[in-house]
């Protein structure tokens, strides 16, 4: 429900943002922090350790962080739904009528596959990391640069999912220690 919302909400806002320079460096910035909170989630050395109390605000922030990555990557889609439309309602309505439908049914099968395979939260934040890196250059204030090294869009990919797992692993390694040493 709240992602239908966010991309009711933004679609009226999108064709008016479209143009704003450093919008889609601003995205891309939040995308790679939502791609090392992903990370940030409980692992197995925590569900030994925590009380229930501890497990729910876990599960809280589990959905907070995926709300966040939602509502920018929402703002994405949105942006390119009314990059597509050009100012054509119709288009931008049944752009939006197609996303809604493709996203419930694509969040609903992730978290099954999430629940099967931990290793997928790993791979999903991989490609946020990837997708914020080319969000970043494509933005309308690096389009001369983008323009004159076209790899740039992939190598800023690469950069990007590699910084999101490498963060993410540092900071995940941080969370372990602090945990053993209070342990003891």
């Amino acid at each position: 429900g709240f992602a239908i919302a966010l991309r009711i909400a933004l679609t009226v806002v999108a064709a008016k943002l479209i143009q704003l320079p450093f919008l889609e460096i601003l995205g891309g910035c939040l995308l790679l922090w939502i791609g090392v909170s992903l990370l940030q989630g409980d692992d197995a050395t925590d569900d030994n350790t925590q009380g229930k109390g501890s497990k729910q605000r876990g599960i809280f922030t589990a959905i907070r962080t995926i709300l966040m990555a939602d509502l920018v990557m929402c703002l994405d889609n949105v942006i390119a739904v009314a990059a597509t439309a050009q100012g054509d309602m119709t288009l931008l309505i049944f752009g939006l009528a197609l996303s809604i439908p493709l996203v419930l049914f694509g969040s609903s099968l992730m978290i099954k596959l999430m629940d099967r395979f931990p290793w997928i939260v790993l791979l999903g934040a991989g490609l946020i990391g990837w997708v914020a890196g080319e969000t970043i250059v494509n933005d309308h204030m690096l389009d001369s640069v983008a323009q004159q090294y076209p790899a740039l869009k992939y190598v800023a990919a690469v950069l990007g999912a590699a910084l999101v797992l490498a963060v993410g692993r540092h900071l995940q390694q941080r969370k372990t220690a602090a945990l053993q040493q209070s342990l003891r």
